[in-house]
């Protein structure tokens, strides 16, 4: 079509024809340049953080842990930001397609986030109960995560990769000691969770050791030699470097640095802890909301949700007040019928069945990225929440939802349909598997996480219950205005943690007043929030936004809406922070009218 009308110009004046050949000519030279811009931008960020290329399944890192808390690594990522962001500023927006144009925006954003990230110390934090290094390396070692095991090749990676981590061990140690001279420690109450990880790493037995497992677990067509050679190899680093590595950090942590724990809750104690809070407000929100305003919607949430809970206590016939009714709810016998783990997955297999048919009506496209529910590894699963992981970029890995199971006679059951939506299909599962699988994409957008994206899909599409035929039991859909309540709480209490003044005793008992989750759960929820601020807020505040979009867009097409192609256009582009998905939507709505 562009050549007719190119000819059609000539015809009406060659000058004119000469000027917008030369123009085309400029924007697809142009639009080359750029994507090379991206596609170095993955590749260099691949090298740099090869854990995460292990991840995405690309092998080529694999034996490969840099120290990230050294001096030398912080320089690497400065200057990596730092000349990405030069070079995306220099670009020319005119020369660029609409989906250019994101991609741009998105990696200025990404590039503003990490330098930001510099400026703070967040490596006098190097371990937390949940969220670091150690966990994810544990993950790894187990056997059954990201890092292959499957050739000779493979378990060299690991040997690797594991004598740069008793180098991340030690530096983790002195890290920590800078931190309790310049007061930038972690409270209390996480350091007592924290402590009985790394001791159970000190396990002696090897046979019991988690990092021995990938030699219990050693394909039968290794030769007799490298069986040999990998086991006793395996045998010595584990004996003589880690466990001893381990055994220091203990030590360290269960006297010195416990004993210097701060007694303040969140972060606001730390120095420059508010700037800190400002700085994670806008990362995991991508928005400019302050702390303030995040508190007051909170509280207008809890409001709300609470006045639909008692619809559904009134529903079941329960005579008590609402406090009284999560009591029940948490100690409901019928609501604990499972006696082993592989009834709970059994479970939720069967919420997936039921929910299938109607998953095409409002879904057009859906991943071809295998799925599987998996219990939480032992080793984690009793201070760890239910969770998804993706599966590798080439499909060859499933995207799994995890979830933990640490007293089966005790699992309550009352919140997993919802649990479902959110954590597998169609969750995280479509969102994160469509994006990956998507073409059209650039590399660096295929893996991209943006929590209020993410994870306000996530909770947006807990919604659907109804739609996809589940919440058919009163408590079933209870436990969707549970989950929603619980996200609607976290703006509460996480704003209430790191910019209130509260203690973890406060924002404990207030989730306690307003929640049916068991008091251990809400405990280990309110230390998650205390470890990684801000990370909570995103769910809520980016599942409102898009079901304001989908109001919206419903209003404004009437009959013309689609529900199929409004999940499409909020899928289609990955994760983007929260303005370019409004951008984006609102050009959809004039667009479909």
């Amino acid at each position: 079509m562009k050549k007719i009308i190119i000819i059609t110009l000539c015809l009406i004046g060659f000058y004119s024809c000469k000027e917008e050949v030369k123009k085309e000519k400029d924007v697809v030279t142009q639009n080359i340049a750029f994507d090379s811009i991206l596609d170095n931008y993955f590749e260099e960020g691949l090298k740099l953080y090869p854990l995460k290329a292990t991840f995405e399944g690309d092998a080529r890192y694999n034996d490969i842990l840099p120290n990230d808390l050294t001096d030398e690594f912080k320089t690497l990522e400065n200057n990596f930001y730092s000349n990405y962001k030069t070079k995306l500023v220099a670009i020319d927006e005119t020369t660029l397609t609409p989906s250019q144009q994101m991609s741009k925006e998105i990696l200025l954003w990404e590039c503003d986030r990490n330098l930001e990230r510099l400026t703070f110390r967040k490596d006098l934090f190097p371990i937390d109960q949940m969220w670091t290094m150690q966990l994810m390396m544990g993950q790894l070692a187990s056997g059954a995560g990201a890092q292959p095991f499957k050739t000779v090749d493979d378990y060299d990676n690991w040997l690797k990769r594991l004598a740069s981590y008793t180098e991340w061990l030690a530096s983790a140690k002195t890290k920590m000691e800078e931190g309790i001279k310049t007061g930038n420690v972690l409270p209390k109450a996480l350091v007592v969770k924290v402590t009985p990880q790394l001791k159970d790493m000190t396990e002696k037995n090897l046979d019991k050791h988690l990092f021995f497992s990938p030699i219990k677990n050693m394909p039968d067509d290794f030769s007799d030699a490298e069986s040999d050679r990998l086991t006793q190899a395996y045998s010595t680093i584990i004996t003589n470097k880690i466990i001893p590595a381990y055994q220091n950090l203990y030590d360290f942590m269960n006297s010195e640095y416990l004993s210097n724990a701060r007694t303040t809750s969140g972060i606001e104690g730390i120095p420059n802890g508010k700037d800190y809070y400002d700085y994670s407000i806008k990362l995991y929100t991508t928005t400019d909301m302050s702390a303030d305003e995040i508190h007051q919607l909170g509280l207008s949430e809890v409001a709300r949700i609470s006045s639909e809970m008692e619809k559904v206590k009134k529903e079941v016939g329960f005579e008590g007040d609402l406090k009284a009714f999560f009591n029940d709810v948490r100690n409901k016998k019928e609501l604990m019928p499972f006696t082993s783990a592989e009834q709970v997955i059994e479970n939720f297999n069967a919420i997936h069945a039921k929910m299938k048919p109607q998953v095409d009506k409002l879904f057009g496209k859906q991943p071809k990225t295998p799925f599987e529910v998996r219990r939480t590894e032992a080793f984690r699963e009793a201070s760890a929440s239910a969770e998804y992981n993706s599966g590798s970029i080439d499909g060859t890995r499933p995207g799994i939802f995890y979830v933990p199971i640490p007293n089966v006679t005790k699992y309550n059951m009352y919140a997993d349909e919802d649990l479902f939506l959110h954590e597998a299909i169609p969750g995280h599962h479509f969102q994160i598997s469509l994006t990956q699988e998507n073409d059209d994409l650039p590399k660096f957008r295929k893996t991209l996480w943006y929590s209020a994206y993410g994870e306000g899909w996530a909770l947006y599409t807990e919604s659907l219950g109804k739609e996809l035929g589940l919440y058919t039991d009163p408590y079933q859909y209870f436990g969707m205005l549970g989950a929603e309540m619980h996200r609607a709480i976290r703006l509460v209490v996480d704003s209430g943690l790191h910019a209130k003044g509260w203690t973890r005793e406060q924002a404990i008992q207030y989730s306690l007043d307003n929640e049916a989750e068991s008091e251990a759960g809400i405990t280990s929820e309110i230390e998650r929030y205390m470890a990684n601020p801000g990370q909570a807020l995103s769910y809520k505040i980016g599942q409102l936004k898009i079901m304001e979009l989908r109001a919206k867009a419903q209003e404004e097409l009437g009959d013309k809406f689609d529900i199929k192609e409004f999940h499409n256009q909020v899928l289609e582009t990955g994760c983007v922070p929260l303005a370019l998905l409004e951008k984006k939507l609102n050009l959809w709505i004039v667009n479909s009218k």
